[in-house]
C-alpha cells in the first residue's frame, strides 16, 4: 500500500474529486480526515471508507483550518498528506459576475488553499515533510470563457502552488498541483445547468477532449495519489494535466 499509515487531510471530500481520492487513499492505507462544509455529505464520504475523523466546515473562513488542523493534529499526530480539493463556480464575465460571488470563489479556492497550507506547513516542518497537492483546473492554462471567477482562481492555485514549493523545498516539504480537464461531478453538473442549453454544452465540452468524453473522479484521483506517495519523491512545483487530451488537443 503506498500511503500506509499516512495521515491525509482532504478538503473539499463531500463529493466528487475529493470523496474519490479519499475512498482510494483509505483503500492505499491512508488515516483520514475529511473536510467539507456539507456535515451529510462528509459522513457519507467517511461511511464509505469505514470511517474517519471528520470536520465540518468552510475552507474560507480565517481561523477554521487552524481549528480543524489543530484537532487533527490532536487525534492523530501528525499531518502527511494535504488535498485541498474544495471549490465551486459561479459562471459569468468580469462584466456579469457580482462583487460577493467573485470574492466567495477566491476565498474558497485560493483562500481555502492558502489557508490550509499555512495551517498543516508548521506540523509537516517538525516532523521532516510532507506533501502538498492543490487542484487547479485545465481551463487555467487553456482559458475558456464564461466562468471568470473560477479560472482566474485556478489561474492563482497554480502561482501560489509553485511559489509554496520553493519556499518550503529545504523543508521536506513537496506541492504539486492536481490539473482535471471536466469532470463528471456534481461541480459539473451544476456549471453545465446554468447553460441555456445544457446539453448542448455537455456536447461541447466532451468534444473539446481528445478522448471524447469527461474524466471520472477516481482518474483524478489516481493523479493526486501519485503526487502524494513516495513515487513522487522527485516531484514539486508541477502541474500534473488529467484532462483527458484537452490540452493536447
Amino acid at each position: 500500500m503506498r500511503l500506509k499509515d499516512k495521515i491525509a487531510v482532504i478538503t473539499g471530500a463531500g463529493s466528487g474529486i475529493g470523496r474519490a481520492t479519499a475512498v482510494l487513499f483509505a483503500q492505499e492505507g491512508a488515516k483520514l480526515a475529511l473536510v467539507d462544509r456539507d456535515a451529510a455529505a462528509v459522513e457519507e464520504t467517511a461511511k464509505l471508507i469505514g470511517g474517519a475523523l471528520t470536520r465540518v466546515s468552510d475552507v474560507g473562513t480565517p481561523g477554521a483550518a487552524d481549528e480543524d488542523a489543530a484537532a487533527i493534529l490532536q487525534h492523530y499526530g501528525r499531518i502527511d498528506i494535504l488535498f485541498a480539493a474544495a471549490g465551486f463556480s459561479v459562471g459569468g464575465t468580469v462584466l456579469d459576475t457580482k462583487p460577493e460571488d467573485w470574492d466567495a470563489v477566491f476565498r474558497v479556492h485560493v483562500g481555502g488553499t492558502w489557508l490550509w497550507a499555512r495551517a498543516v506547513i508548521p506540523a509537516m516542518k517538525r516532523q521532516g515533510g510532507g506533501a502538498i497537492i492543490t487542484t487547479a483546473s485545465q481551463l487555467a492554462i487553456a482559458g475558456g470563457a464564461g466562468n471568470s471567477a473560477y479560472i482566474a482562481a485556478k489561474g492563482a492555485i497554480l502561482s501560489l502552488t509553485r511559489v509554496m514549493a520553493l519556499d518550503f523545498v529545504a523543508d521536506g516539504i513537496r506541492v504539486n498541483a492536481i490539473v482535471p480537464g471536466a469532470i463528471d461531478t456534481p461541480l459539473l453538473a451544476r456549471s453545465m445547468g446554468r447553460r441555456a442549453d445544457p446539453e448542448a454544452a455537455r456536447a461541447a465540452s466532451r468534444a473539446r477532449h481528445a478522448m471524447g468524453r469527461f474524466g471520472r473522479p477516481e482518474e483524478v484521483a489516481d493523479g493526486v495519489l501519485y503526487l502524494a506517495s513516495d513515487s513522487a519523491s522527485f516531484t514539486t512545483g508541477i502541474a500534473l494535466p488529467v484532462d483527458g487530451g484537452w490540452l493536447a488537443k
